[in-house]
């Protein structure tokens, strides 16, 4: 093997572990705030990897769709991912922002309300994979009005709530069992596409 073949392997090596250096994370933080008047409601939706936002969704913009935030999820590589890739993920935050806004309705109906009369309904969900791009660990929690309301167990098979809060009845989030898959596969999945486009 000559000195030119060995050096273009080892700068594939040396790519290879800048990209995956480390762990990296795929993180949703949704956030969803009603009132004071009735019929008020504001859904933002924001996508993070690592620590850097790639793509954000407002229900008050005219359009309702989730747009990028950096050069890399722009026009090229979503046409190059196919329409369908970027429109289930609008389509996801759409639906998000409809839970959200049932789960603040329920929490006001049933006297959960703040004294200001705004309340707030908040998500961070997400995968952790290690440098190697495996999966290390997810999470899923939800707050109301800044307090801790509900998460996900972190072996990821149920739900555990703040303590002396009934939630079932009030509000609905995913089962446990299909969050955990989506955490375990479709995040870990995306999260390996992000990395892999925006390097």
């Amino acid at each position: 093997m000559g000195p030119r073949r060995m050096l273009l392997l080892l700068s594939g090596a040396l790519a290879l572990t800048e990209t995956w250096a480390g762990p990296h994370s795929l993180r949703y933080l949704h956030t969803a705030e009603s009132g004071p008047g009735p019929g008020e409601h504001r859904y933002n939706g924001v996508i993070y990897v690592d620590d850097t936002e790639i793509a954000r969704f407002h229900s008050d913009t005219g359009s309702s769709r989730l747009e990028p935030r950096v050069p890399w999820v722009e026009r090229p590589w979503l046409e190059q991912e196919g329409s369908r890739f970027w429109e289930e993920q609008t389509r996801e935050m759409q639906h998000n922002a409809q839970r959200s806004r049932a789960n603040l309705n329920q929490l006001r109906a049933h006297g959960h309300q703040s004294a200001h009369g705004s309340s707030t309904w908040q998500e961070m969900t997400g995968c952790v994979v290690g440098s190697d791009g495996r999966f290390l660990r997810g999470f899923s929690q939800f707050a109301y009005d800044g307090t801790d309301f509900l998460a996900l167990n972190r072996d990821l098979p149920s739900w555990t709530a703040a303590s002396g809060i009934s939630w079932s009845d009030v509000v609905l989030v995913p089962v446990a069992n299909f969050q955990r898959v989506f955490l375990e596969s479709t995040c870990v999945a995306r999260l390996h596409l992000f990395l892999k486009k925006g390097k």
